[in-house]
């Protein structure tokens, strides 16, 4: 790879780098949180998606660290497709959080309807 394709790799990394420590941390309080959620019997089965997208964030991090210093586009591309997994992740979440919150308020909605029907 010729210097100005290393350079144009540097400028375009260069925001994830800066931002290396907030992905890191990030990651590990997510690995964390996955690790104390572990620690109820409910908890076991949601576990490892926190954890999973912690390890994802934390490669994403190092490899953004490795564009940076070497320019090398195999670790751009693979810092990208961790940071697309990570919000893959969380896209996929918030979509089953969400279905389960309008469920919630259906399920709740019915509920208060039926109780206000046997009393009027």
């Amino acid at each position: 790879m010729d210097h100005n394709s290393q350079e144009l790799l540097r400028d375009l990394i260069e925001p994830l780098y800066r931002g290396k420590f907030w992905m890191q941390l990030t990651g590990v309080m997510l690995i964390l949180s996955g690790i104390l959620t572990a620690l109820s019997i409910v908890g076991l089965v949601v576990a490892w998606i926190p954890i999973w997208a912690g390890w994802v964030l934390m490669q994403a991090a190092g490899a953004a660290g490795r564009v940076f210093e070497s320019g090398d586009a195999r670790d751009m591309k693979f810092a990208l497709g961790k940071l697309k997994t990570y919000f893959t992740i969380f896209g996929v979440l918030i979509l089953i959080y969400l279905a389960i919150a309008v469920g919630g308020m259906l399920f709740g909605a019915v509920g208060m309807m039926g109780m206000m029907g046997g009393h009027m």
